[in-house]
């Protein structure tokens, strides 16, 4: 064990969990720096307050609907140091979709994408016979009540911001914003 021990949280899945202890290995070799992870489970992944896990954590996995709560309780600093902009771009690059700008806010990049939850189309082909290719045919199969939405908080909240996104911009831009 090297002379800095850094603890981190991150979430209770093999997804969230695994991942970090791999590079964690990797930059203990590098560097002599280790990084001791915990977890949470999910729900409480969503939910807990992140100004209090920044109190006892040096390093913070989060999902992006935290990013407007840690600039307004200004409990976690920004990830965007200069002389990186090389690195980030790269994240950026091999992005999911909006995943790498979900975690900038006013100019800021507060967290990078290392795992992404995205709103997808499923279907059962014993069920349907074929997937909708429009969205005037999910209209109809939601008409018939043959389409689902993934509603328990924080997820309602994102499919209104996928939404919106589709729509050609974002639910809200600044704060204050209606």
């Amino acid at each position: 064990m090297s002379d800095v021990l850094l603890k981190g949280m991150t979430w209770s899945h093999p997804r969230g969990y695994d991942p970090m202890v791999a590079c964690s290995g990797l930059w203990e070799r590098q560097t002599g720096v280790t990084i001791e992870w915990d977890k949470r489970s999910l729900q409480d992944f969503e939910s807990f307050a992140v100004g209090d896990l920044a109190r006892a954590y040096d390093l913070i996995v989060i999902d992006h609907p935290h990013v407007g709560q840690i600039t307004a309780e200004t409990c976690l600093a920004p990830l965007d140091v200069a002389g990186r902009e090389a690195e980030r771009a790269a994240l950026a690059a091999g992005s999911v979709g909006q995943s790498y700008p979900s975690y900038n806010w006013q100019g800021r990049q507060w967290a990078f994408p290392i795992d992404t939850a995205a709103q997808v189309q499923a279907w059962r082909p014993d069920m349907l016979s074929a997937a909708p290719a429009n969205w005037a045919e999910v209209l109809d199969l939601a008409r018939q009540g043959r389409v689902l939405l993934p509603l328990r908080p924080p997820h309602s909240l994102m499919m209104f911001y996928t939404l919106a996104g589709n729509l050609g911009r974002p639910a809200v831009e600044e704060p204050g914003d209606h």
